[in-house]
């Protein structure tokens, strides 16, 4: 059970780790390769980056340091709540439906986390 939740975890923090960077410190980029960051303002998309950023530090930082492990779980909600409202308030609004399986794993793994790591630490 810990070999796959490192696993989701790593996998998490890959991809919530280049969208992060790529949202806070390119925003410039991001409005080219992200249709919905065409609409919204610097402030905004850099907003949604820096909460990845955070998200994804979350999901190794205290399980590897040793110090508050629990915030792992805490830091996996975080990014549950950032991909359902990502599907909720832009995808299926825009009608992108072909996005929404994307997020739906991405839910998936995170809820798989907090869960695995919240029977682990109880």
């Amino acid at each position: 059970m810990n070999i796959a939740l490192w696993t989701a975890q790593g996998l998490l923090v890959t991809v919530y780790l280049m969208a992060g960077i790529l949202k806070t410190f390119q925003t410039a980029k991001a409005r080219e390769q992200l249709p919905w960051a065409k609409n919204r303002s610097d402030g905004f998309v850099r907003f949604i980056g820096s909460a990845e950023l955070l998200g994804a530090l979350g999901l190794i930082l205290p399980l590897v340091t040793g110090i508050l492990p629990w915030l792992t779980v805490f830091a996996a909600i975080g990014l549950t709540l950032i991909q359902l409202l990502a599907i909720f308030t832009e995808h299926l609004a825009k009608k992108e439906y072909s996005i929404i399986p994307v997020n739906a794993v991405f839910i998936a793994l995170s809820v798989f986390v907090v869960f695995g790591r919240w029977t682990l630490f109880s």
